[in-house]
């Protein structure tokens, strides 16, 4: 606390600041302290983005996408962008705290040069499922141990127009997820077993880089465990 005072007082005799105490609200996140834990959330942002779509009303599903449709590849393109690039372009924000929308805001990423119909509709499903619970964030518990625990996936060739696959991992400390990422791998793998080996490399990656970060933090890590779960 004191090195935290120093710096405070450091900054306050180059421009005036204000301390607003402990934080809540920032950018659109939202931080709840408890004896537990930490919550962040984005449930307010969530709340403006159905309001602005018009989709503050609507009834709520389960699930961000029901199953992989062939039909969002069409070439019937939209008249009016406007609204689904909006749609679009405010989720990537939201993932932030929600990475159980990460894969369907990615596919559809991918289409905001010239977004169809089933595009559009496909977004508005995902709005449909932020509704049923917009308050769901990533919950940081007090009391856990220092080690790291990744776990990769791959989807083997499921673009339809490119043929590649899909790497996707996730990056816990502790019980604490701190990092996630699904993303379209650079080349095309001629096998499963290919396509898994490029997602453990990019997860081995990401885990080496968060170990560089807390050994600047002055964190020692006891225990790294990566998992890959098993070709098909």
């Amino acid at each position: 606390m004191k090195e935290i005072q120093a710096v405070k007082s450091s900054l306050n005799a180059v421009f005036a600041i204000k301390d607003l105490g402990q934080l809540h609200f920032s950018l659109g996140l939202e931080i709840a302290k408890t004896k537990k834990g930490i919550h962040v959330c984005q449930r307010k942002y969530a709340l403006e983005i159905l309001a602005d779509a018009g989709m503050a009303g609507a009834k709520p599903v389960s699930t961000p996408m029901v199953k992989k449709n062939e039909k969002l590849f069409e070439q019937v393109v939209m008249h009016d962008v406007s609204a689904y690039r909006r749609i679009i372009g405010r989720l990537l924000y939201l993932v932030n705290t929600r990475p159980d929308i990460s894969f369907i805001v990615k596919c559809l990423s991918q289409f905001v040069q010239a977004p169809t119909k089933q595009h559009h509709q496909a977004a508005q499903g995902i709005l449909r499922y932020i509704k049923s619970s917009p308050a769901q964030g990533i919950f940081d518990p007090k009391d856990t141990d220092i080690q790291i625990k990744a776990f990769s996936d791959s989807d083997w060739a499921s673009c339809i127009l490119t043929r590649r696959s899909i790497t996707g991992f996730c990056i816990f400390l502790g019980e604490s997820l701190i990092s996630w990422k699904t993303k379209k791998q650079n080349t095309v793998s001629r096998s499963s077993f290919e396509a898994e080996y490029r997602a453990l490399a990019a997860t081995c990656c990401e885990v080496q880089w968060v170990t560089f970060l807390l050994e600047d933090l002055d964190i020692s890590v006891h225990h790294i465990n990566i998992n890959c779960f098993k070709v098909p």
